[in-house]
């Protein structure tokens, strides 16, 4: 399938991960690829794989907390390959804590990436969408946000952030060509669920009902949904929540 012929896709959290496998999907379907990230040795690693598998791909180094770091990735992506017609918010932080622990810096730091960078990206990419009548947002939220988990009280409460704010675009834009929606995962075998260590002393049962006999997500299966919300295929989905974690929230 070739659904991105012609179409500029920006994937955050490009280097790795979630992110990696979107961009190489995209890529792999026709997109000109922009992968954005802030680790910049791996984010241009993942660029030049796609590129060698004949794909187009540049990659810009982002702290999507930060206006003053997006702005001008935006620009130079315009630049280089064309006006976004695709965002995927794949960045993302978080950790274990317990919540009597947490430190200020550690939440304000887990929602400045996960939920502010989100809206960042989003604002970023809006008015040239609008502009061309035509775009699509997809936002990696996560089952953490419709569900409750210990020891992670930051990134649950940012990713249901992510949600909410989906929805909230979703019906301002809807009229206007921009369609806006997010893919709640389960756990994806990824660096970032190996970085995650438990608390001293944790109960490895509190977590029973948040993990799913299927084991983890492939990445790629992931970057498969997300790109069929993306394309034309996914017009008539708009602020919707799609979850794809297992059957962790069929119950």
């Amino acid at each position: 399938m070739m659904r991105f012929r012609d179409q500029v896709a920006v994937v955050t959290g490009g280097a790795s991960g979630l992110g990696r496998a979107t961009a190489r999907r995209f890529a792999e379907e026709g997109a000109r690829v922009a992968l954005l990230d802030r680790d910049a040795t791996a984010g241009e690693e993942s660029a030049a794989q796609i590129r060698a598998a004949g794909g187009t791909a540049s990659f810009h180094a982002v702290d999507v907390s930060s206006w003053a770091s997006i702005e001008p990735a935006i620009a130079a992506v315009s630049a280089e390959l064309g006006v976004p017609g695709v965002l995927v918010n794949c960045a993302g932080i978080g950790n274990f804590v317990r919540s009597e622990l947490e430190t200020q810096q550690n939440w304000e730091r887990t929602i400045a990436v996960n939920l502010t960078g989100t809206f960042l990206m989003c604002r970023s990419v809006l008015p040239a969408m609008l502009a061309a009548g035509r775009g699509s947002i997809v936002n990696i939220a996560s089952n953490s946000g419709l569900l409750g988990q210990p020891y992670a009280a930051a990134y649950c409460a940012s990713k249901g952030g992510i949600i909410n704010l989906t929805r909230a675009l979703a019906v301002e834009y809807r009229a206007r060509g921009v369609r806006v929606n997010a893919i709640a995962p389960g756990g994806m075998q990824t660096p970032m669920l190996s970085s995650w260590a438990l608390p001293e002393g944790a109960d490895i049962a509190e977590f029973a009902t948040g993990t799913s006999p299927l084991g983890y997500a492939d990445p790629a299966e992931i970057a498969a949904l997300i790109a069929f919300v993306a394309s034309d295929e996914g017009r008539y989905m708009v602020g919707q929540i799609v979850g794809i974690d297992g059957g962790i929230t069929c119950g």
